[in-house]
Formats: C-alpha cells, sequence, structure tokens
C-alpha cells in the first residue's frame, strides 16, 4: 500500500486532505452549534459559479472561486442584518443565486465539462503543487485565527446576545467567520468536492457530538473522525478509481452509522443489565 507514496500526486493529495481535515471540522463545530448547517451548500454552490467563471475566463479556478465565496460570504451577513427575524433567509437567498449563476456560467461554455468535474466531486489527481501551496498557506492562516479566536467563537455560538453584553465584537467576529467559512470550502474543493464539501464539515461534527463529554473534546473527536474518513478514503478511492469526495463522504456517513449502532447496543445491554438485576 506504501508503495503509492512515491507518485507526487498522491503525496499533494494526502497533504492537503490531512490539512483539509483539520480546517473542516474546526469550523463545522462552530457551525453546527450556531445551526447554520446549510451555510456551507450555499457557498459551495457559489464557489462553483467561481470555478465556473474561472475556466470560463481562462483564470486559477481557485482564485476565482475564493473570491466569489468571500463575496457571497460579505452578503450572508449583510443579508441576516436585513432579515433579523429570519436570518435563514440571507442563506437561502445566497443558494438560489449561487445556483443560478452557476447554471448560466456553466450554459456558457461547454467545453470544460471534464475539468469541471473534478471541482465537482473531488480528485485525488488533480491536485497540483500550486493547489497544496495555497491549501498549506491559507489553511494554516485560518487554523490560526480559529485559535487565536477560539473563546469569542464559543462564546457566540452558544450565547450572542450575552456575547455582546459581554463586550464581544460580535459583527466584527460574525464577519471574519463566515469570511473563514468561505475560505474553507474553497480549499476543500480539490479533494472533497464543491457538491460534497459542507458534508465534511458537518458529518465528523454530528459523529463526535454522540462521544464527547466537552466542546473541546467534540472538537478533537470531530478532526480525528475527518482525518480517518479522508486519509482512508483518498486510498480506496485510487484503488478503486473512485471519486475521492464520494469516498470520503461514505466512509464519514458509515462512521457515524456505527457509533449510533453502538450507542444502542450499549443503551439495550445496559437496560438489559438493570432489568436483570431487578
Amino acid at each position: 500500500m506504501l508503495e503509492i507514496l512515491q507518485y507526487g500526486f498522491m503525496q499533494r493529495a494526502l497533504l492537503a486532505g490531512i490539512i483539509i481535515g483539520i480546517l473542516c471540522p474546526s469550523i463545522g463545530i462552530f457551525i453546527v452549534l450556531r445551526r447554520m448547517s446549510l451555510i456551507g451548500d450555499s457557498l459551495s454552490h457559489v464557489a462553483l459559479a467561481g470555478v465556473a467563471a474561472g475556466i470560463l475566463a481562462g483564470v486559477y479556478p481557485i482564485s476565482m472561486s475564493l473570491i466569489f465565496s468571500v463575496v457571497a460570504a460579505l452578503a450572508i451577513e449583510k443579508l441576516r442584518k436585513s432579515y433579523e427575524e429570519y436570518a435563514e433567509l440571507s442563506i437561502a437567498i445566497i443558494l438560489s443565486a449561487g445556483i443560478g449563476l452557476a447554471v448560466v456560467l456553466i450554459s456558457l461554455a461547454k467545453s470544460f465539462n471534464i475539468d469541471l468535474l473534478g471541482y465537482l466531486f473531488g480528485s485525488i489527481t488533480t491536485v497540483l503543487p500550486r493547489d497544496l501551496w495555497i491549501i498549506t498557506i491559507l489553511g494554516i492562516l485560518i487554523i490560526i485565527t480559529i485559535k487565536f479566536l477560539y473563546k469569542e467563537l464559543f462564546y457566540i455560538a452558544f450565547d450572542e446576545v450575552s456575547a455582546k453584553l459581554a463586550g464581544i465584537p460580535v459583527s466584527y467576529i460574525n464577519l471574519l467567520f463566515i469570511i473563514l467559512i468561505a475560505s474553507t470550502i474553497t480549499l476543500s474543493m480539490r479533494i472533497v468536492g464543491i457538491l460534497l464539501v459542507s458534508s465534511l464539515m458537518i458529518l465528523p461534527v454530528a459523529t463526535s457530538l454522540q462521544l464527547a463529554k466537552s466542546f473541546k473534546h467534540a472538537t478533537i473527536l470531530s478532526i480525528v473522525f475527518a482525518q480517518v474518513a479522508i486519509i482512508s478514503g483518498i486510498f480506496i478511492a485510487y484503488y478503486l478509481e473512485l471519486a475521492s469526495g464520494g469516498t470520503i463522504v461514505l466512509i464519514s456517513v458509515m462512521i457515524l452509522l456505527i457509533v449510533l449502532g453502538i450507542k444502542r447496543l450499549n443503551r439495550y445491554l445496559l437496560r438489559r443489565k438493570v432489568l436483570g438485576t431487578s
């Protein structure tokens, strides 16, 4: 199995995957706690429009996707203030706009469907040295930012009103947080794919919440589950010639189902033990 590591594209895919396996759950834990799970889908569709625009214009797709995603993130935050009582509408509006724009841009050029598939579903063979450098540099910056703002993000995730009263600059941090989400989605699409990246933000977190005893424990477990899914998914995708994104997501689902099954079995055995001793 280790002989495949002599290939440069596999080395790049694994390194990029490990970084993404830290980024996605680190951002995802706050997304889940703030009940913003759909924001990943919304921004990923805008990222798709950015990729289509980049390929159409002959510009590096990841840079164009990052620009589109950040602009959409800023628009979501602006709309969220306009619809304070219906905050989820901002996500739905940007989701609709992103899908519409992506479909129009894709229809304008019919010759790049093969290139687009790698961005849609993820492909370990398409991670270029330039992609790895961007993922590494921006990934480190995102991780440092999360660590620096960890306490503030934690406070806002549980009680935004109290965070404001405590003097935390909630508006500024919300704006920065949504930009971090957009950047993470853009960086992750080479490995997981645009259409599946939000799943990698949510599924490891959903699994960790079944086992964790604290917020920090949940964060660590979600990163562990993400790493297991990504590394095993990359190897399986290589040997079976599958799309890496779909493989990684399916493994994440399997891990969640296994954890849920074990918890249910433990409850059943405990109940039988209690009934047997009574």
